[in-house]
């Protein structure tokens, strides 16, 4: 199966012990293991932190029936009356309260699906919780935040590295679990480059085992964004694979950024469409100089070039 080939679902925690988290969030969660109930919760936070995982590893920990939805997959009216609806309204066979996980629920439509959770999120409150996940809190409606308690997984700067070290050491058991052999160092470099995405790391991990080795090697090349691949979504007019290429390659320079962009897209485009992507990227590299959300300038950028330019 995918999943068991996927390292972010081979070595997910199935308990909240075995979760990276800062101690008052291990604290927090422990509490309702102890107690053997979960509330209706919205956890918030970056890409990455764990959200997901704290999610699943509350309902595996407690034996709880759960359904898990992504939210950016199916964000319409009809997951509500379909899917959570016909898993709520029956009764657990195992006993207690089932779990609704509704990962990035950011996703879902504020004008139709969003209102319409508030109901179910009552009307089922005898047999059914729900959790909410998000990267965004304030693309949920206020009304979903009154009926959750809202839980931010946002790390201080001041317990990164004790973190960034359990973590480290969570990745070496990986890869000598996975037969890889690897230079500490390197390992180290590449944890603090995504610090706190843990999702990130071991996907970018898992990408470059592929030779068996993680070595000095790899340095240069996640070090580079993929712009030959964005050049395609680009080409294709595919938003949704634009965006989150964005998210994965934030953590680059800006000005880098856009020169790689600049020097990839000179051979990807008509040449009629040189000068508009010239001044594009120039337009936007400026206000890069400035603005406060950088996604959302590059993403601002990239969505203008692909409605400017004409692709070969």
């Amino acid at each position: 199966m995918r999943d068991e080939f996927l390292w972010v679902e081979k070595y997910r925690p199935k308990s909240i012990d075995d979760c990276i988290l800062s101690d008052g969030l291990k604290k927090t969660f422990s509490e309702f293991v102890e107690n053997k109930e979960i509330p209706n919760l919205l956890l918030t936070g970056s890409a990455g932190v764990g959200k997901t995982t704290v999610a699943r590893a509350l309902c595996e920990q407690l034996d709880t029936d759960y359904i898990l939805i992504n939210g950016s997959e199916e964000s319409g009216i009809d997951v509500l009356r379909n899917k959570i609806k016909s898993f709520a309204s029956t009764v657990s066979l195992s006993g207690g309260n089932k779990v609704v996980i509704l990962d990035e629920a950011d996703y879902l439509n504020p004008q139709s699906t969003q209102p319409a959770l508030r109901g179910f999120i009552e009307e089922f409150s005898k047999n059914c919780r729900f959790i909410l996940t998000c990267n965004f809190l304030n693309r949920i409606i206020t009304p979903l935040h009154s009926r959750t308690s809202v839980i931010d997984f946002k790390i201080p700067n001041k317990i990164l590295p004790p973190l960034a070290d359990q973590f480290l050491n969570r990745v070496q058991w990986i890869l000598e679990s996975e037969n890889i052999k690897f230079e500490i160092r390197i390992v180290v470099e590449l944890i603090m480059k995504h610090v706190p995405d843990w999702r990130r790391v071991l996907n970018e991990l898992q990408r470059y085992s592929a030779s068996g080795i993680i070595d000095i090697g790899i340095l240069t090349d996640f070090s580079q964004a993929n712009i030959e691949e964005l050049a395609g979504f680009l080409k294709s007019k595919n938003f949704g694979a634009i965006r989150k290429w964005v998210a994965e390659n934030l953590d680059n320079d800006p000005h880098v950024l856009y020169r790689k962009i600049y020097e990839v897209l000179l051979t990807k485009i008509e040449p009629t469409s040189v000068p508009d992507m010239v001044l594009v990227i120039a337009d936007y590299v400026y206000k890069s100089a400035f603005v406060v959300d950088q996604e959302i300038n590059l993403l601002a950028c990239l969505s203008e070039l692909f409605g400017r330019c004409q692709f070969l």
